[in-house]
């Protein structure tokens, strides 16, 4: 996808990027080709491929939920910063907290926010379910994006969720979430939306779950790790 092609896809979900964030947009991937060669944050550095497979495939979370007014919104494992930088850079108005238990990732993106200038957006090193114990019902939305398995980002992002709230899961592809119908209930979320679409060219298939917060989580939640990994919900 050239950037050309990525605008015009932009344009039929109602994003129409400016030329700042088209710049900012090149300084990133600027800048994922230049530190990717120390710290390996994506095995996908082709040009068209980052803007089809990172930055488009980002946007899309925009098909499903309202990002034009200011929101709190926490990316789970952002890595190397999908899809929480691109939705800021696209979404200026969201404040944006990008967390990841990898130190390496984190000294990037918070390099990504300084040299793009970017505001009201923080990167922090931390495991996600000590985050969210410290965090609970802080955020209108959470992200994770292909991270886990659907059970245990549940348990870890709902807590933070305020109610009302939504987490909205990516998926690379098209997956069976009937297990986690049980962890959805005792976590008091329901599923609001569930979006298949194919990313243009490839016809690669993505799938994007958005399951509201009804009411108050046991404060029981989150476990620790090796509880929600021994015994998912």
């Amino acid at each position: 996808m050239t950037e050309e092609e990525f605008i015009e896809e932009l344009k039929k979900t109602n994003i129409f990027p400016t030329a700042k964030q088209l710049e900012q947009l090149r300084k990133y991937y600027e800048l994922i080709i230049e530190h990717n060669k120390i710290h390996n944050l994506t095995r996908i550095t082709e040009k068209k491929e980052v803007y089809l497979k990172h930055f488009y495939d980002s946007s899309t979370l925009a098909t499903i939920e309202s990002l034009e007014n200011e929101k709190q919104l926490c990316d789970i494992g952002s890595g190397a910063g999908f899809p929480g930088i691109v939705l800021k850079i696209l979404f200026p108005n969201l404040n944006i907290t990008l967390i990841d238990s990898l130190g390496k990732r984190i000294t990037f993106l918070q390099k990504v926010i300084k040299e793009l200038d970017l505001k009201n957006i923080r990167a922090i090193n931390i495991r996600a379910e000590d985050f969210s114990t410290k965090n609970i019902e802080k955020f209108d939305l959470v992200t994770a994006r292909a991270v886990a398995s659907t059970n245990i980002l549940l348990e870890i992002g709902m807590p933070m969720l305020k109610i009302n709230g939504s987490f909205i899961l990516m998926k690379s592809q098209s997956e069976d979430i009937t297990e986690a119908s049980s962890a959805i209930k005792e976590l008091k979320g329901k599923i609001e939306i569930k979006k298949e679409l194919k990313l243009p060219a490839t016809g690669d298939k993505r799938m994007l779950i958005k399951v509201k917060k009804m009411s108050k989580t046991d404060k029981k939640y989150p476990r620790n790790y090796s509880q929600i990994k021994k015994k998912p919900l």
